[in-house]
């Protein structure tokens, strides 16, 4: 059954009126005083002796709560337990919560009614929110059994921590029955042998569960200003199951929601938008173009302007978004909304086993990064792209084909450009500065700074790419002769000429331009030489400067001191004899720059001529799937990094090696779903291309930073001072740190049965081995790299290279709905201290039956799970009440009738 939706913390404070409040006639109450951000107050429940309506049958039984304000006639529902089947005492699994925020107090009462349900089959979630004046009908599935209250402050205060009411019917006559109120606290659970609480009857679940909506547990004090800015709503229950050697182990689920699921979308528009702005002004600056590229060029921009515009007004929606923190799965296809993550949440196992050191087990759930507005009807981006490239190159005569590697160098060289020469003016500007000054080490290391940038700009040139797309340029204008170069036999040119044929023989499509000047294509190799002879001029002047001064010291020590008592200076004034050096390399750079910027941009008119509007329309795809896979990296690896901020093994692979990212995915193969792994597979492998970097916050703002272009990106993340002192020298020094994305698909639904009967099956194929060879260079960089004592140590250490075996095996097997792929990919995943991600269509009902399953895996493998209990263990955490099925309701944001029925685990993957 699903409970009605508490009410928002505001239209709380509306019904109980705070009592800090001071105002005239509003009666005062006394606060329940609790430690923050833990709940207000929590309580388990059971009941005893219950009557049945009927002798002959056996009660089905749960409990409803509402809360009455002193001060307001009006009764609210507040949530309910689970039912709890076969027995007159039954002992409830789910206890009450009220979370911090709630205005309760000693004075509020709590109202308990017991219902026996008749029919599970017709009781659904719309019952539950009758009116609560009313009993329910018969025809609903349910009768009236009895009722009883309590004054908040009686629990509180009571000696015991204990209340034992009488369930009375509605006119207050006939008793029905007892039920006991025990208060809750974080962390108060028995340590004794379990067989004094095991249930005498057989639907009786060994295990004790309450709730709690606390961020303790996902994270320490230090952890909850940095984690409290991404994580929102979290919400945690507790369990207690019995292990091998008959002892409790405490669990604590808890799922939260992120911010991040639209601030990393916004910050990613946002530079889309600036870098289509930049290209779209660096193909207007290519200048004068014949006829042909002229009306290609304006075609392009007139496209371009179009997108641009399109990313302005998705961010404006965006910034008008208010409310939930993360997009649900009904609004998957809204338009606004493509470039948001469906159901980004963390869910989060903390298992306290007597014997064993505590563990973590996160899961990051999201529903598969995918273009649902644009649809799936031509496949996704895997197909789309592969179709596109084959089309590419066979344009005719309308434009030059060059390769998707060197469109993306195209992309690298300009993002160089842009990066490198304001470096170097600045550094220029440095050494100028030092020399006015007269400094010899300042001067030295102004000069080695500026030597540094200026030969990281001098090498983005060398790429063969440049000079060939000068070349093709220039047969562009309005106007050209090409001039072949006199190159000598047998000289380490004539390879690089043979490269040369490819452009010239596309170049004849342009023949009907007029050849009226000539091209020298020796010109760019001078041009961009000048570059490293003035820098090699500027480094022999300032050495000639600082040998000078040197000489004129010593001289200076065995000469009497001048009159005036100053030392002098033989060397003139050194700004003057470097400063027409420092101007000829600033202007040979804006001539390299001015050239390469055209051609580069040149290069990526082509790209977009090529397939206008297909190739406006697939970048825009592929902005969208990345956006979603993007914002789940980044919600994984700031978790990540808060869990092993004091695990020094973490800590040094994560500098050395970087992080393994493992995707679970569990979409079919069939129909739209098969489109959706397209697009699935391609966002993640994009996200090899994405890098972090560790920085101190230097406010209170904890949210993550992003920089780049579409071809490199870099995530800061910011840590509190305290938290970021934790750090190796190499992150606190800004190393970029690396991650290793793999994702692995297995379809389970009964779609996937039709595609492997009927259909095809080769796109998971092909996705499991390719991700299977990238998880293998993973584990080898790591023990090249890593001392084995780094790996986590569980109860049963397995070999690694035996796992990678098994997972090769089970995927050349080709066996159908192979569950073990997933089983053994997700082992591997956290043998390698990597972040675990479960992804179905919406994140809904196949993500949450996957990870409650892995839960009670780990719990049985890793943690002793008594064999006895792991079917009830599982039962108990996918119960509709229980967090991944309520979470499943969450997520849905729907109304409408839920059957209650149990799950067995041979339901797990269908």
């Amino acid at each position: 059954m699903e409970i009605k939706e508490e009410r928002s913390s505001e239209e709380a404070r509306q019904f109980f009126p705070s009592s800090q409040l001071d105002s005239v006639g509003e009666p005062q109450f006394t606060s329940i005083q609790r430690i923050a951000n833990e709940p207000k107050l929590e309580f388990s429940l059971a009941c005893k002796d219950l009557v049945a309506a009927g002798r002959d049958r056996k009660l089905s039984a749960f409990v409803q709560v509402s809360v009455a304000h002193p001060a307001e006639p009006v009764v609210t529902r507040h949530s309910s337990t689970e039912i709890v089947e076969g027995t007159k005492d039954p002992l409830f699994l789910t206890g009450v919560t009220f979370p911090p925020e709630y205005p309760i107090y000693e004075e509020t009462k709590i109202k308990l009614t017991v219902y026996d349900v008749k029919d599970k089959s017709q009781d659904t979630v719309r019952t539950s929110v009758l009116p609560d004046h009313k009993e329910p009908r018969a025809d609903v599935g349910r009768s009236f059994l009895g009722c009883a209250t309590f004054r908040v402050g009686d629990l509180v205060k009571s000696k015991e921590q204990q209340l034992t009411l009488t369930l009375r019917t509605s006119d207050g006559g006939k008793t029905v029955g007892t039920i006991e109120v025990n208060l809750m606290k974080m962390g108060e659970l028995d340590e004794g042998e379990t067989d004094h609480i095991t249930a005498d009857t057989q639907d009786q679940k060994c295990a004790l569960v309450r709730e709690c909506t606390a961020t303790e547990g996902i994270g320490g004090k230090d952890n909850l200003p940095s984690l409290n800015a991404v994580l929102r709503n979290p919400v945690c229950k507790l369990y207690r199951f019995p292990t091998a050697d008959n002892k409790w182990m405490r669990i604590r689920e808890q799922m939260a929601e992120t911010t991040l699921s639209f601030h990393v979308p916004k910050e990613l528009i946002n530079l889309h938008i600036m870098e289509d702005m930049r290209r779209n002004q660096e193909l207007k600056d290519l200048g004068e173009l014949a006829p042909h590229w002229d009306n290609m060029r304006r075609s392009v921009i007139a496209h371009c302007d179009q997108m641009l515009s399109m990313y302005q007004d998705t961010l404006a929606e965006l910034g008008k978004h208010t409310g939930s923190s993360f997009k649900s799965s009904c609004s998957k296809g809204e338009k606004t909304l493509e470039f948001i993550p469906v159901n980004l949440h963390l869910q989060r196992m903390h298992v306290h086993s007597p014997r064993l050191k505590d563990a973590l087990y996160d899961v990051i759930t999201v529903g598969a990064p995918a273009a649902h507005f644009q649809g799936f009807k031509n496949g996704g981006l895997r197909k789309l792209l592969s179709k596109f490239e084959a089309e590419r190159r066979n344009t005719g005569y309308q434009c030059i084909y060059y390769s998707p590697e060197n469109t993306a160098k195209a992309k690298e060289v300009l993002s160089n450009i842009s990066h490198l020469q304001p470096l170097i003016s600045s550094h220029a500007d440095l050494l100028l500065s030092s020399a006015s000054q007269r400094s010899p080490d300042s001067l030295k290391n102004s000069l080695k700074m500026l030597s540094e940038k200026t030969e990281l700009f001098v090498h983005t040139f060398k790429d063969q790419l440049v000079r060939s797309a000068l070349l093709a340029l220039y047969t562009a204008r309005p106007g050209c002769v090409l001039k072949k170069a006199a190159v000598p036999r047998g000289s380490a040119e004539e390879g690089a000429d043979a490269q040369h044929q490819d452009h010239p023989s596309q170049m004849k499509r342009q023949d009907s331009i007029p050849h009226h000047s000539e091209y020298d294509e020796e010109e760019w190799d001078r041009v961009w030489a000048n570059v490293a002879k003035s820098l090699n001029c500027l480094i022999a002047m300032v050495d000639r400067l600082l040998e000078k001064d040197n000489t004129s010291m010593k001289e200076g020590e065995n000469e009497p001191p001048a009159e005036d008592g100053k030392v002098l200076h033989t060397g003139g004034d050194w700004h003057e004899q470097l400063y027409p050096l420092v101007i000829t390399l600033k202007d040979c750079m804006a001539e390299v720059v001015t050239r390469a910027r055209q051609s580069m941009a040149f290069v990526l008119l082509q790209e977009l001529a090529c397939g206008l509007p297909q190739c406006l329309m697939l970048t825009l795809r592929r902005d969208i799937v990345f956006s979603q896979a993007l914002a789940g990296l980044v919600c994984g690896f700031v978790i990540k990094l808060h869990t092993g901020l004091h695990d020094q093994g973490f800590l040094q692979q994560l500098h050395t090696v970087g992080l393994l990212v493992q995707y679970e995915g569990l979409l079919s193969t069939y129909s739209e779903e098969a489109g959706m792994l397209e697009d699935m597979a391609v966002g993640i492998s994009d996200l090899q291309k994405v890098m972090f970097k560790v920085i101190e916050a230097k406010s209170e703002d904890f949210l993550p930073i992003i920089t780049g272009r579409r071809e490199h990106y870099v995530i800061e993340v910011q840590l509190p001072a305290k938290m970021f002192e934790l750090l190796p020298q190499e992150i606190k020094e800004g190393k970029l740190l690396h991650t290793y994305p793999v994702l692995f698909n297995v379809g389970i639904n009964e779609q996937q049965t039709l595609a492997e009967r009927f259909g095809d099956t080769t796109l998971q194929e092909n996705i499991n081995q390719e991700n299977l060879e990238l998880l293998k260079e993973y584990y080898k960089l790591f023990t090249e790299k890593m001392p084995p004592d780094c790996l986590p140590h569980f109860q049963e250490q397995n070999d690694l290279k035996g796992l990678l075996e098994s997972l090769h095996q089970n995927i050349q097997a080709k066996k159908r709905k192979n569950v073990e792929i997933m089983w053994l990919a997700a082992t591997i995943c956290r043998k390698l201290n990597g972040v675990r991600f479960t992804c179905c269509k919406s994140a809904k009902d196949r993500t949450s039956m996957a990870v409650t399953l892995e839960q009670c895996s780990i719990l049985r493998d890793e943690h002793q799970l008594h064999k006895d209990f792991f079917i009830r263990a599982l039962d108990c955490m996918r119960r509709i009440w229980n967090i991944s099925r309520e979470n499943v309701l969450k997520k849905k944001k729907e109304l409408r009738p839920v059957t209650i029925q149990k799950i067995t685990p041979q339901d797990s993957w269908l």
